[in-house]
């Protein structure tokens, strides 16, 4: 099969390296690689230095990190060696599309420079701009980066892949305040990522809701904890448990604070930092519903999860979960702490809002990776 496509893999060697779990974004990265191994060669940035790597070397890094593991460790330096030696005079990108699909290296301008140098057509997928619509809830600096990566998208792409309409709507928009056009563009919602059908529901000492996401200010865990004091002091005895499923992130003072100081959460609010799918899935199943407070989300994977495996959804009223979802959760505002109690209330009855919930979450169909790539393949080929 001849090689017409170029897929960068920097940040699946990293992840893999370091062991860590994939993220959401690592996971989308995953399944380019996947879809279109067969058919590519892989980019590899390091630094400055960014190279094409020849089919064979290709392969062979494509099949590292699909097997992952620990032996990733132990082999990745040996290609890498057989790479320098390989790589003199250098692999030239001859006007393919380059496949970049995890914002890596964005921010530098040496990779526009590479792309043109290499002869490369470069196709981005971007997950979202929260740095430049929301910077309070990212780390210092992460707009000025942010703000690179999208002039550099829009300034190098061929094509832009967005992962849902209210995305690329949000570049549209950056762009229109650059001065410049957009590129060709095309929306194309992630595949979801199935939990194991087998996994029991979970069962605690008493009835409980799941909140999934790293620990960060713009997921809103602080509106839960206050809610959760709140039902505590009213009535401790008939208080719901609070599983919060993530690990601890950034710019989350306040809300890790009280998980740390606050002894009136204790038993009451439980943190599970290491959750693997099978658990997951058994908390999703056994939650009265899955509650997703969040300022802003550049898509909303659990909200997919919980609708996947039939757990009814209380989520803010953003463009993008009304884009995943429909009409299937019950939205809130993220600062109307009443009708998020609204919410709780009738999640912890059998109600006519809950039954004509779970009724709605049973028609849900999740987005596959199969539909993904319908969409975007010939898209590619009108490039």
């Amino acid at each position: 099969m001849p090689r017409d496509l170029l897929i960068d893999v920097s940040r699946l060697i990293w992840r893999t390296w370091t062991g860590r779990l994939p993220t959401g974004v690592d996971r989308v990265c995953l399944a380019y690689v996947e879809q279109f191994a067969a058919r590519a060669q892989a980019v590899v940035q390091r630094g400055n230095l960014r190279q094409i790597l020849t089919p064979a070397l290709s392969d062979a890094i494509f099949r590292l990190i699909r097997e992952g593991g620990p032996q990733f460790r132990t082999r990745a330096p040996r290609l890498a060696m057989r790479a320098v030696v390989a790589q003199r005079g250098g692999q030239w990108g001859g006007d393919r599309l380059y496949l970049n699909v995890g914002h890596t290296g964005l921010d530098a301008s040496g990779l526009v420079t590479w792309a043109q140098r290499a002869q490369v057509r470069p196709v981005y997928l971007i997950h979202d701009l929260i740095p430049l619509t929301h910077p309070e809830f990212c780390r210092v600096g992460e707009d000025i980066r942010h703000n690179r990566r999208m002039a550099n998208a829009l300034t190098s792409a061929t094509g832009i892949i967005g992962n849902s309409q209210a995305t690329l709507d949000l570049f549209a928009a950056f762009a229109e305040a650059q001065g410049k056009p957009c590129p060709p563009m095309l929306p194309a919602l992630l595949g979801g990522h199935p939990l194991p059908a087998d996994a029991p529901p979970i069962a605690l000492d008493r009835p409980y809701f799941v909140t999934l996401g790293t620990i960060e200010g713009r997921k809103n865990h602080v509106l839960l904890l206050q809610l959760w004091r709140r039902l505590i002091t009213h009535n401790a005895a008939a208080c719901p448990k609070l599983v919060i499923i993530g690990q601890r992130g950034w710019e989350a003072q306040t809300a890790l604070a009280m998980l740390d100081r606050l002894p009136l959460l204790a038993g009451h609010v439980q943190v599970i930092e290491d959750c693997g799918d099978a658990a997951l899935a058994g908390y999703l199943r056994g939650a009265r519903a899955l509650l997703m407070p969040s300022f802003t989300e550049g898509y909303g994977l659990p909200i997919v999860e919980a609708l996947g495996v039939g757990t009814p959804v209380v989520a803010s009223d953003l463009p993008v979960f009304r884009e995943l979802a429909g009409d299937l959760p019950i939205y809130c505002d993220p600062l109307d702490g009443t009708a998020w109690l609204a919410a709780i209330a009738h999640h912890l009855q059998e109600g006519e809002i809950r039954q004509a919930q779970l009724a709605r979450v049973r028609n849900y169909t999740m987005p596959s990776w199969e539909a993904h790539f319908a969409a975007v393949e010939p898209w590619l080929a009108t490039l």
